[in-house]
């Protein structure tokens, strides 16, 4: 049997939903159907890809792997067969190109309510996005830059810093032990397995760093975060999360003590025209979602450093540019870097 696109949509239902059953109906097939046809994608692949119990599925190391591919050649599918439509109506809309952000449903919206038509194109390489932006094959790219692993940032491209440093928290189980504390230290956590995915750039050797600063060595396993958080879910790993991430039943999050690990949020565009054009309601959307992210908007809060965003004054006014807060008048102390 040869793997087909439905067969990689299959397992990754499965693995979202934990739940041959939830999968099935989230795929509408019946059940019976899907246990079948997973035992035949096993069958094919050489070993099981799920751990079968009365609690559910978990993906096994070979369905780990498996999926961490199948999950970008899924996203490759629907942008293949995304672009074929545009391209076969003509179309002309912007074409944004992004890293993961809880910001892009929010900045979407924004940009068609204003009349734009936009079309995304997802890819965990920040750097790959620019070298798309550079050679005209996108218009905009929102992405995420690790500290300490600077981008390939292309010399003529406009460039506009949203957030200076972003903190990144971490998601853990939430029947955790550390979960009950608002703010978690690298030593509760250092029993415990981690997920980290390779290839978004500069994750992997931050992480590292971060683990030696804090003189704790726990064992890491490699996967994209889409697994990553079913595993979470089920307590098996705990992860690198952005701050913006809301909570689950199953699922905490929490601030890093001390903040060890941050990234800058920045977009490039082809043009000033295009930066100007699509900047605004992406301050509007990361704003709209930082406040509603608890674990986040306390971190603010505590920080004194959320003083105005767009839609919601915060206890000090002030105002977000480019990544800074800028104090009211000449004669308040300034105001440091948005994180």
């Amino acid at each position: 049997m040869e793997l087909e696109v439905r067969h990689l949509r299959a397992l990754c239902a499965i693995a979202d939903t934990g739940s041959l059953h939830r999968a099935a109906r989230q795929l509408g097939v019946a059940q019976p159907s899907l246990s079948t046809q997973l035992r035949r994608i096993e069958e094919a692949l050489g070993g099981p890809l799920f751990l079968r119990a009365h609690t559910g599925c978990r993906p096994t190391p070979l369905g780990r792997l498996v999926l961490s591919h199948a999950r970008p050649l899924l996203t490759e599918m629907h942008l293949l067969v995304t672009e074929a439509r545009a391209a076969a109506a003509d179309g002309t809309g912007l074409r944004i190109g992004s890293t993961a952000s809880k910001a892009l449903a929010g900045w979407l919206r924004r940009l068609r309510a204003h009349g734009q038509d936009p079309t995304l194109h997802m890819n965990v390489s920040a750097n790959a996005l620019l070298r798309m932006v550079a050679e005209g094959q996108l218009d905009v790219a929102f992405v995420h830059e690790v500290e300490g692993c600077p981008l390939r940032i292309p010399a003529e491209l406009p460039l506009r810093v949203l957030v200076e440093r972003e903190p990144q928290f971490v998601s853990l189980p939430v029947d955790h032990p550390a979960a009950v504390k608002p703010e978690v230290g690298l030593d509760d956590l250092a029993g415990d397995r981690w997920m980290i995915d390779p290839t978004v750039d500069g994750e992997w050797d931050a992480v590292q760093r971060m683990f030696r600063a804090a003189g704790v060595s726990p064992q890491v396993l490699h996967g994209d975060y889409h697994t990553a958080d079913a595993l979470v879910a089920t307590g098996e790993v705990v992860t690198v999360c952005q701050p913006t991430r809301t909570p689950r039943p199953d699922m905490a999050v929490r601030r890093l003590k001390g903040d060890p690990l941050g990234v800058r949020l920045l977009v490039a565009a082809r043009t000033e025209t295009d930066l100007d054009g699509v900047y605004p309601a992406l301050e509007e959307a990361y704003g709209e979602v930082a406040r509603l992210a608890p674990a986040y908007r306390e971190w603010l809060d505590r920080e004194r450093l959320g003083r105005e965003w767009p839609g919601r004054e915060w206890p000090d006014q002030g105002r977000l540019s480019q990544g800074r807060l800028e104090p009211d008048g000449p004669h308040g102390p300034p105001s440091p870097a948005l994180p």
